[in-house]
């Protein structure tokens, strides 16, 4: 594994190259990107994928990517732009790309802005809670448990968030009610070291539940959009919002192993089944639906 920093005018962006470049075979690399997962979190998918070339980044302000646009605001057509900028440094286009949770929103951002940069595309469980019918009590959940975090720390906002991403089927306003929930009821310990800083919970990352694909461009770009969702979220938020751009495409949603970190292995402690899902990733990009 090879690290590097790309400058950009507003950021210095942090990447990782697992293999050769130009690639062995002649293959694209494999980009794999998250929000707000960092490279780290894709360590143990890429140990399945050691005949390619795998690049993995961390996106601006997390890890160790800076940034010095005097914002906090995790927004879609940035990271787009961000990750656009990397293929260019690593000067191999188009390339296939796995992208998970609010990276599978940057990458469909990214195949609308510029078409020519990926082959296929694995869009798994976008978050846009904005194409939902019942998007509106969907974003509501979303603030409550960001007010819940800001007013009493990470242990209340992350019993909201598990509330919040396990319910099954359309939001009510009974559930409302009861976020964010106890932390208790989830194993959570209801201290507060006084951090609001947290990417998942502070409400920077807004932009992405709400953006809305341009889903004309996407359509018309040469690249092969595969939208997935692992099985165990079977009628969750990410599973119906996984649907609803599926639908948009008019494409068959393609169905994975596991749940939303169905890749990953124990080190973050929602660990998945990554060996299965890296058989059926590589299916997918092969062709296979």
């Amino acid at each position: 594994m090879t690290a590097y920093q790309l400058q950009t005018s507003d950021a210095t962006l942090a990447y990782d190259v697992d293999g050769p470049l130009p690639t062995a075979d002649g293959r694209p690399p494999l980009f794999m990107i998250g929000q707000p997962m960092d490279s780290r979190g894709f360590e143990t998918l890429a140990s399945h994928f050691t005949d390619r070339t795998v690049v993995r980044y961390d996106p601006r302000g997390l890890h160790r990517s800076t940034r010095r646009d005097g914002r906090v605001d995790q927004r879609p057509e940035q990271q787009a732009q961000d990750v656009h900028e990397i293929i260019a440094a690593v000067g191999v286009a188009p390339v296939d790309m796995f992208a998970s949770s609010g990276g599978a929103v940057t990458a469909l951002a990214l195949v609308a802005a510029h078409p020519d940069d990926v082959a296929t595309l694995v869009a798994h469980e976008p978050p846009l809670v904005a194409l939902l019918p019942d998007a509106e009590l969907a974003l509501a959940g979303e603030r409550i448990n960001q007010e819940a975090y800001q007013a009493k720390g990470s242990a209340y906002g992350m019993a909201g968030f598990i509330a919040y991403t396990s319910w099954q089927g359309q939001f009510t306003q009974g559930f409302l009610a009861g976020l964010p929930g106890d932390p208790a009821q989830f194993g959570l310990p209801a201290t507060d070291d006084g951090s609001r800083d947290d990417p998942l919970l502070s409400g920077v990352a807004s932009a992405i539940t709400r953006y809305r694909p341009d889903v004309a461009a996407i359509r018309a770009a040469p690249t092969r959009v595969v939208i997935a969702a692992g099985e165990e979220s079977e009628a969750t938020v990410t599973w119906r919002t996984s649907v609803a751009m599926a639908e948009l495409l008019t494409t068959p949603l393609t169905v994975f192993p596991s749940h939303h970190g169905g890749f990953l292995g124990g080190q973050l402690g929602y660990g998945g089944q990554p060996e299965a899902f890296a058989a059926r990733l590589r299916e997918v990009l092969a062709g296979a639906t």
